[in-house]
């Protein structure tokens, strides 16, 4: 049997994922064979198995800085909100239904013997796993049926490290408060705290620390600072999205969806000097950009109607014709058509206009195409030279069906991995491009070419874009991590917590 830990917050986006990909690369370094596992995800941002299964990006990026192939027993329930009060559920990779949050609530406590099978397999095949909670175990209101957080801590006896944001403020009535909201059995998991994002002197910090330490009985276990590092987050909470609005010399602006999903697609372009990539929610702030990025969404129908109330859409349009180039990625994609329509009522019933870029219509179906794909880019209309034939590797996932006119130029001819089954897929117009392939920029040579085609189209005639293999640089901000948390962390005493000794505070 494996070795287990889990990392647990005092709320959302305090850290938990990025905690648990620090620990899976320090196991890995010091020489274990480690899997990340989150019960149960709430997120917009997927990923498609080789198996042609769907599950949370934060776990395959965990599993990335564990050094193993990410599979769908790592995240088996992922919930995609698709309004409100309603989610996607998927259940060990493939879609059970959308339920509202309460119909959801009723179903999962049946779902445990899936997350309890999906466990065991990690369990008889690694050393150590991390498992990774979700929102606060002090939601007192949902403990009854948790199966996220202490419920999942006490169905496979993992010991807890509880991490607040000091970010945010409040980080001690964060922790205190959480410890506290706890019953006794769930506080005794309790191993460690953790205070997360810190920036300044710690020497300042440390008479609180002493006094949380008194008040909880719980040993601090390390003072982690704000790391900068280019890492894919969880969701929409991401501080990406809240990110620059300055501009380099090279403006991409990604429109910010309200149902947004997937936003990874586009890190890759964080990571080349010259260039700055902006999330723009409002029309006032699309300015004059390079290229417009329109990524993938939960809900396409809903949001191209929000783009179109708010001014967005009009500004696009307005953009593409003063000569910006626009590129489309799955529900982005199916936006910029003439139509888009949902016999079936999968998203919002009904036909809508598209924004009309592209001669291509989409049809929702009830069934979701996922597979992982290879491929090539297509020379196609206004694509410069050096893309022509340049080697892609992604995956899909959508509900929708998008038909190209006849006189329509595909951007891709992809392989499924899974089947074999070739295929030319996307389309292109005058300076417009769209495409279901998700990961589609990961590649070096689509990522600098683009970028080096929109500065050649700007008069810039120096090397614009230096190479850059987006997977070693994935790899150098794994082992940065490392390297900072190793600075922060008790890993003596965390080291001790795996082993079932509860440390005690000096």
């Amino acid at each position: 049997m494996a070795r287990k830990i889990m990392i647990q917050g005092t709320m959302s986006n305090v850290g938990k994922s990025v905690i648990a990909a620090g620990l899976c690369r320090i196991f890995r370094q010091d020489g274990y064979r480690v899997a990340p596992f989150k019960s149960q995800n709430m997120a917009l941002n997927s990923f498609i198995t080789k198996e042609g299964l769907e599950m949370g990006r934060a776990q395959v990026m965990q599993a990335e800085a564990a050094g193993v192939e990410p599979v769908v027993a790592m995240n088996p329930i992922l919930l995609k909100p698709t309004n409100d009060t309603g989610s996607q559920v998927i259940v060990n990779g493939e879609v059970r239904g959308t339920m509202s949050a309460r119909d959801y609530f009723r179903l999962k406590k049946s779902l445990v013997p899936e997350v309890l099978r999906a466990f065991h397999g990690l369990d008889e095949a690694y050393d150590l796993i991390v498992i990774e909670g979700a929102g606060s175990p002090a939601e007192i209101n949902l403990k009854q049926d948790d199966i996220v957080n202490m419920g999942m801590a006490e169905l496979v006896d993992a010991p807890v490290l509880l991490v607040g944001d000091i970010d945010r403020g409040g980080v001690f009535a964060q922790l205190y408060g959480t410890v506290v909201l706890l019953e006794e059995k769930e506080r005794e998991r309790i191993r460690g705290l953790i205070i997360n994002k810190f920036r300044g002197d710690q020497t300042i910090l440390d008479p609180g620390v002493e006094m949380l330490e008194r008040l909880t009985g719980i040993p601090v276990v390390g003072v982690t600072p704000y790391l900068p590092l280019c890492l894919e987050d969880e969701d929409s909470l991401s501080e990406r999205l809240e990110g620059r609005q300055s501009v380099d010399r090279i403006d991409i602006a990604v429109i910010r969806l309200p149902r947004i999903s997937n936003f990874t697609d586009f890190n890759i372009f964080e990571g080349i000097e010259g260039v700055s990539l902006r999330y723009v929610s409002a029309a006032r702030q699309l300015g004059t950009p390079d290229l417009i990025l329109l990524p993938g969404t939960k809900n396409t129908m809903r949001d191209l109607l929000w783009m179109r109330q708010n001014g967005l859409e009009a500004a696009v349009l307005k953009a593409h014709r003063a000569g910006c180039a626009v590129f489309g990625v799955c529900g982005g994609y199916q936006m910029l058509g003439r139509t888009i329509s949902d016999p079936d009522g999968v998203e919002e019933g009904g036909t809508i206009r598209g924004m009309g870029l592209l001669d291509v219509e989409t049809v929702f179906a009830a069934e979701k195409a996922r597979t992982r794909v290879e491929g090539r880019i297509l020379r196609a209309a206004g694509l410069p030279e050096q893309l022509d034939g340049a080697p892609i590797v992604g995956y899909e996932i959508h509900m929708g069906r998008t038909t190209p006119g006849k006189e329509v130029l595909p951007l891709t001819e992809i392989t499924d991995v899974i089947t074999g089954a070739r295929k030319r897929e996307g389309a292109c117009g005058p300076n417009v491009y769209g495409t279901y392939v998700h990961g589609i920029f990961d590649s070096e040579a689509v990522a600098s070419g683009i970028v080096r085609a929109l500065a050649r189209a700007k008069g810039i005639t120096d090397e614009m874009s230096r190479t850059l293999d987006y997977a070693a640089f994935k790899e150098t901000q794994y082992d940065l991590l490392a390297e900072g948390l190793r600075k922060h962390l008790d890993m003596e005493s965390i080291y001790r917590i795996l082993d079932g000794e509860k440390v005690l505070v000096k």
